[in-house]
């Protein structure tokens, strides 16, 4: 195994850095990572991606995780447009969803650069819903096949906790700060933690392009969205495999139903592997080969 820490530019100027962990034997097929919400960052889990490449290479697949805009809760990165580079504020504290569009094609890009052909992409967690997002915005795009480790529900989830007459609220304050221009400012820390209001509307918003998994206003047959539930999830007929862990602490104790939903929600059943492993969280802490190795040999068959 080869481990090169590498850096490339997204299409809309960013430098975001990544690590390239390749097999020993030459191969031209590539998994990216795509990492969650909070204060992620591939950097500070050495093992496990260790223990990504180990499976990955071994099936003769490189592995590329990389810091999405969406890393820590606040980082400045630079970002050069028209020659000119400047400093701004990133992380999931101000980071849109449907910006990794730019992220995702600028790592595809960079990859194809160093002589890769073939792309898996990886989601865990918001980067299920990124993967989402990014097919039905370009559904025309060169990835093989799509990886949903443990998709959120993030504006459902919120509204459990908050209720209805504080989640609408708050979606209204946030609003109105976008619409005063005061969008990038840091909302009350007490809402949902440290997030500016461009952000925790982007979030929570239930007409928003991260509220691709509505589990809770599906299960509970609510409505709190206008838009159609699950659109852009129905919008995939590629390769996918979803996974979830029996025990995850965001899916309400109802992870069996959650798979039937989305499985009677595709019409495309025969490209989709549901799987739900047992004894194993939202995190899959201390279940890591399992996980792996699961994504792995559904990856080379």
């Amino acid at each position: 195994m080869q481990l090169k820490h590498l850096e490339f530019h997204t299409l809309d100027g960013l430098d975001l850095p990544g690590l390239l962990y390749e097999p020993d034997q030459k191969t031209d097929k590539v998994a990216i990572l795509l990492h969650g919400n909070g204060s992620s960052s591939i950097f500070y889990s050495p093992s496990f991606g260790a223990t990504y490449a180990k499976y990955l290479n071994g099936k003769n697949i490189a592995y590329f995780p990389f810091n999405n805009r969406g890393a820590h809760i606040i980082k400045k990165l630079n970002k050069t447009v028209n020659g000119e580079t400047k400093r701004l504020k990133y992380g999931c504290a101000y980071e849109l969803i449907k910006e990794c569009v730019f992220d995702i094609d600028g790592a595809i890009e960079f990859l194809i650069t160093l002589g890769y052909k073939t792309f898996y992409l990886i989601g865990a967690s918001t980067g299920a819903n990124k993967i989402c997002v990014y097919n039905y915005y370009k559904p025309e795009n060169p990835v093989s096949k799509y990886i949903f480790i443990g998709g959120g529900d993030d504006s459902g989830f919120t509204f459990s906790q908050m209720g209805k007459e504080k989640f609408e609220y708050v979606l209204k304050e946030c609003q109105q700060k976008i619409k005063d221009g005061k969008g990038m400012d840091l909302a009350p820390e007490e809402w949902v933690g440290f997030y500016s209001y461009q952000s925790i509307f982007d979030q929570l918003n239930p007409d928003g392009d991260y509220n691709t998994f509505p589990y809770y206003e599906a299960l509970n047959n609510l409505k709190i969205s206008t838009n159609e539930l699950f659109r852009e999830f129905k919008s995939i007929n590629k390769s996918t495999l979803v996974l979830y862990g029996e025990n995850d602490e965001y899916c309400y104790g109802r992870v069996p139903e959650i798979m039937e939903k989305l499985k009677t929600t595709t019409s495309h059943l025969d490209k989709f592997t549901f799987e739900v492993l047992p004894e194993c969280d939202h995190g899959f802490y201390g279940k890591e080969d399992v996980l792996v190795k699961t994504i792995a040999e559904w990856l080379a068959k």
